[in-house]
């Protein structure tokens, strides 16, 4: 069958991009807000990292997977490049306030975790190989270490498209393939371990992606093959399932299968029946969406100790006025460092691969999510 032609971004899927950075936002952030009570969906914040996983998957296999499915014309050197300039000029940014901050706090004597500068962990932070069992300690700026799985998911890349191309006539078969191997991998990572994989940062961030970006790259290939029928429906159900196993604290596989069937029914509307998430202001929050996620660890920080201090909240725990407005500098610093940073550094960078050849130019495409996605059959590497 003749591919399913897709809209050239995917404006649902980018949107979607913010409400997970949001729902991880609301997990680090909530245990700082003075109330009585903690939503359960908030404890299982961090599952938001892996709808970035799913969807990382799902959107690099629909800009790449033409190409580096059957080897033609695919450039790994300008793949790797293209997510480099995606993701690492923020990285350092970001790495470089937290020793900053740490290193002032200290000065100030505001209360910091005594690992927040643990420097044994600098070269495998700078490296990107934080998430795989390299560093000593979870230090500087926590949330990156899912950009370091991401890294070893890029660099797996073509192992996971070689994969997906060769069932790409089965495309049934492949999901439930990678649904059946997610849900053994959890299920047997949890008694070995001592805690569930959805978990894992530092020490198995590395395999955490693992399954979910395989899941994502089998959920492309139905999206490939053809319409996927009542679209809206699938991702209006499968939200509404992802919510209800968070809220119930249920197993967290199940919000990971959610999260997938949520992204191949928004991936399968087009831009005019995705409304509100098709919508410019909501687009531009997913694209800022990277930004808010690598500055919450470090506003938080800041932002925290300072109201705790004028406030005389010694435990840190705010009213709920001065945490609303700690939380607002969140967006706000994101609009900065995507602004001054983030957007005009991959600029750059693919701007430098350009002067090299066209076989090193990367496709724009976003970090752990989509940016502005390019139709295959548009896409040059």
């Amino acid at each position: 069958m003749t591919p399913v032609q897709t809209p050239p971004d995917l404006r649902s899927l980018t949107s979607l991009r913010f409400l997970a950075a949001l729902w991880v936002v609301l997990f680090a952030a909530w245990p700082h807000l003075d109330v009585g009570f903690t939503p359960t969906a908030v404890t299982k914040g961090y599952l938001g990292v892996e709808v970035f996983f799913v969807l990382s998957g799902f959107i690099l296999s629909h800009v790449y997977l033409e190409a580096a499915g059957p080897r033609d014309g695919f450039s790994y050197r300008g793949f790797l490049w293209a997510r480099i300039a995606r993701v690492y000029p923020l990285h350092l940014v970001t790495l470089a306030g937290m020793i900053a901050l740490g290193a002032g706090a200290t000065i100030a004597g505001l209360t910091v975790s005594e690992s927040l500068l643990d420097w044994r962990s600098l070269p495998a932070h700078v490296s990107l190989t934080h998430a795989w069992g390299l560093a000593a300690s979870a230090a500087f700026n926590h949330p990156s270490w899912s950009i370091s799985a991401e890294w070893f998911a890029y660099l797996s890349f073509p192992a996971f498209a070689w994969a997906a191309w060769r069932l790409r006539d089965r495309p049934l078969l492949a999901t439930l393939g990678a649904a059946c191997g997610a849900l053994a991998l959890y299920a047997l990572f949890e008694p070995v371990a001592g805690f569930s994989l959805t978990e894992a940062t530092f020490r198995w961030g590395a395999l955490r992606i693992v399954p979910c970006f395989a899941l994502g790259c089998a959920l492309y290939l139905i999206h490939r093959r053809a319409p996927v029928p009542h679209a809206g429906w699938l991702a209006i159900a499968s939200g509404a399932g992802l919510i209800a196993c968070a809220s119930l604290a249920l197993w967290d596989p199940l919000v990971v299968l959610c999260a997938g069937g949520l992204i191949l029914g928004l991936g399968g509307l087009d831009n005019a029946r995705a409304g509100l998430l098709a919508s410019k202001p909501a687009v531009y929050l997913g694209e800022i969406s990277y930004s808010v996620y690598m500055v919450c660890a470090p506003v938080l920080l800041l932002g925290v100790n300072v109201a705790a201090r004028l406030t005389g909240a010694d435990d840190k725990r705010l009213h709920v006025i001065v945490w609303l407005a700690v939380l607002a500098l969140i967006p706000v610093a994101a609009v900065a460092t995507y602004h001054l940073v983030e957007r005009p550094a991959r600029k750059a960078l693919r701007a430098l691969a350009a002067r090299n050849g066209p076989a090193s130019t990367p496709v724009e495409v976003g970090a752990n999510s989509p940016e502005r996605v390019l139709q295959p059959s548009k896409t040059i590497v």
